[in-house]
């Protein structure tokens, strides 16, 4: 079922649930008092999954989640907070920058936020989704990444596929250095030219840690996690011009034997 609803009303609905905010609020809280006029707004439900849009004179705002997200109700409210949140924080970073504009005497370039939750697998108690962002701040360019959001159905909560390892050290270990060996051959054909001996200081050469980047658990065989996908979007392991790089890994017995005790049975070796 698809229905038109005001942006506005959710947000008052979400903002009594949270007890609202006074008057010595910040002064973001003040510019979503009194907000940009809306040029429209429109949310659709469909057997679980939502989809908002929202377009005013100062930004443009999408946010949008599959129905295998909406139907387990924890993991929808934490989507819907997500959801109010990442609204409110353009809302107030657009309006500044319109008034920043104004007072400088620049022409003012409208601001975006766009989100699209998607799922990655899904396996016995786990769900693994993963959620393309782009961003527009008025610069000369907008930007992009991705983030990752793994739901365990047990704990019913969500957990960070970077921390379901014994440690950061074991992690980092086990995953080696296999990500710039997926990356260095595409990096080199995006260059054109043979890549350099790495330089000290050169951030565009050397490869980023595991925390530096995504990690995406993926399924083959819709059993268990076999399978990985290691993101780094632009500016992480390249310059803005070479884009983001993706690298497919299969989960080998030193990445398996990583893996904390507790949630070792949703993974295993694709050998």
């Amino acid at each position: 079922m698809k229905r038109l609803v005001s942006i506005w009303v959710l947000g008052a609905a979400l903002a009594a649930c949270n007890g609202g905010r006074g008057d010595d609020a910040d002064p973001a809280a003040t510019s979503r008092a009194t907000p940009t006029p809306t040029v429209s707004a429109s949310a659709s439900t469909l057997g679980g999954a939502r989809s908002v849009a929202e377009e005013t004179d100062d930004f443009l705002f999408e946010y949008s989640y599959p129905a295998e997200a909406g139907k387990i109700a924890e993991l929808a409210t934490v989507l819907d907070i997500q959801l109010e949140q990442r609204r409110e924080e353009l809302a107030a970073e657009a309006a500044a920058a319109r008034r920043e504009a104004r007072r400088d005497g620049f022409p003012y370039n409208k601001h975006s936020y766009g989100a699209e939750w998607k799922v990655v697998s899904e396996v016995p108690g786990w769900l693994s989704l993963s959620s393309a962002i782009a961003t527009y701040s008025g610069g000369a360019h907008g930007n992009s990444t991705i983030e990752s959001l793994v739901w365990d159905k047990e704990g019913e909560q969500a957990r960070d596929a970077k921390r379901l390892f014994t440690s950061p050290a074991a992690r980092d270990d086990a995953f080696g250095d296999r990500f710039s060996e997926g990356r260095d051959p595409r990096r080199a054909e995006r260059r054109g030219a043979p890549l350099e001996e790495e330089e000290a200081g050169d951030t565009f050469t050397k490869c980023p840690g595991i925390d530096e980047l995504v990690i995406l658990l993926g399924s083959s065989n819709g059993r268990t996690f076999n399978r990985l996908t290691v993101y780094a979007g632009p500016y992480v392991a390249g310059p803005y011009a070479e884009g983001a790089y993706e690298v497919d890994l299969n989960v080998d017995r030193a990445i398996l034997a990583a893996v904390k005790p507790e949630y070792r049975e949703a993974f295993s070796a694709r050998n």
